[in-house]
């Protein structure tokens, strides 16, 4: 009930927010470890990775121009080799790997709300993340199967079993489009438009169930089941917005601000010292440089130099996947606690510094806010 108050009070994200109000409720001993909390925020967690599948527009991939495809390649390619070689250098673990390059694009939409998507540097930013979140999405799909199996027959097995799976997602949904093309009044069979019965709420949420119990059974990490009943939704019910916005106001409204002040909760504010605050600032600092070093390779003859930065910074702003990637890798003793708190520290930093910091940088740079409505 707060956080949305104090988020716009003091003008930071609001997830930060939610995170800092767990780790005092942690704190003060108002939230304790206890399973169905846990259970909880795992399902907010799940709702949250259905309702990015929601946000994401693969039409926007369109945006990039096909003389654009190979700086797009190069961008990434570059994003997982510097991401690589850090982790190399500095003898980190797989979890530093997944982490650095990975991508959300919920404080995109936040950009975009501010500044608009006419600005040639956020268009490409919005293009690049929904590229970037699929990816980011398999890379937590496989990340958290490694975790579970190891480097054995059973993790190549697995993601055997994790390509076949996305090949025949991709038929199904091709399969969809025809049959729906053919026969458009299905749509309206499972969706009417005057429902007093609440149907298309009862078919996403069966869709949502049935997709998670689907990679349960395959043992298949169930993320990549709840992304998908999004991404049916948002491709062949796109027009229904009155649906997303239920779905949204409960997910963003409760189920999601569980798994995010649970997640804050689990950081004993009292064991925060400078060297895990200062381990922090060195994880934003490795997301950041990767980002701003991929952007002048790929996007600088594009963008040129003002845009390229401001580009690269609303791209440095993963705070909900750094934080899933935190809690998975804590959970599985990966990385140790100080490193756990030190990437919740770095999620909620990055995204209040750069939100601030791009709204500077834009000023600077002489660019004018275009009015939206």
């Amino acid at each position: 009930m707060l956080s949305p108050m104090i988020s716009q009070l003091i003008k930071a994200p609001i997830v930060v927010v939610e995170i800092f109000l767990g780790m005092m409720a942690g704190f003060f001993g108002l939230i304790y470890g206890d399973d169905m909390l846990k259970l909880i925020s795992k399902f907010g967690f799940l709702y949250l990775m259905f309702l990015a599948g929601l946000e994401i527009n693969l039409r926007l991939v369109g945006v990039i121009r096909k003389d654009l495809s190979f700086n797009v390649a190069l961008y990434f390619t570059f994003l997982y080799s510097l991401a690589a070689i850090a982790c190399f250098a500095f003898d980190l673990s797989i979890v530093y790997l997944v982490a650095l390059p990975i991508f959300s694009l919920g404080m995109l939409m936040m950009l975009i709300k501010e500044y608009g998507k006419e600005e040639p540097w956020l268009n490409l930013a919005l293009s690049i993340g929904v590229v970037g979140e699929v990816i980011s999405i398999l890379a937590l799909t496989i990340f958290s199967g490694w975790l579970e199996f190891g480097f054995n027959l059973n993790f190549v097995s697995s993601i055997a079993t994790l390509g076949v799976v996305i090949f025949t997602i991709v038929l199904i949904l091709n399969f969809f489009k025809i049959l729906f093309w053919w026969y458009p009044w299905l749509k309206t069979k499972i969706m009417p438009s005057a429902d007093k019965q609440d149907r298309d709420v009862r078919f996403a949420f069966s869709l949502f169930f049935i997709l998670i119990a689907l990679m349960f059974y395959l043992h298949i990490d169930v993320v990549l089941g709840a992304f998908t009943a999004g991404l049916f939704l948002k491709i062949f019910f796109n027009t229904k917005e009155e649906l997303f916005d239920k779905l949204a106001s409960v997910g963003f409204g409760f189920f999601v601000p569980i798994f995010f002040i649970y997640t804050g909760s689990t950081v004993k504010l009292d064991m925060i010292n400078s060297e895990i605050f200062t381990h922090a600032i060195l994880i934003i600092a490795g997301i950041i440089s990767i980002r701003l070093i991929s952007s002048f390779v790929a996007f600088y003859n594009y963008l040129k130099f003002k845009q390229t930065i401001l580009f690269a910074f609303s791209d440095s702003i993963p705070l909900t996947f750094l934080v899933a990637i935190s809690m998975l890798g804590y959970s599985h003793g990966i990385i140790s606690q100080d490193e756990y708190f030190a990437f919740i520290l770095a999620s909620m930093i990055d995204g209040l510094f750069l939100m601030i910091v791009i709204r500077r940088v834009y000023g600077w740079f002489g660019f004018e806010k275009k009015s939206i409505n």
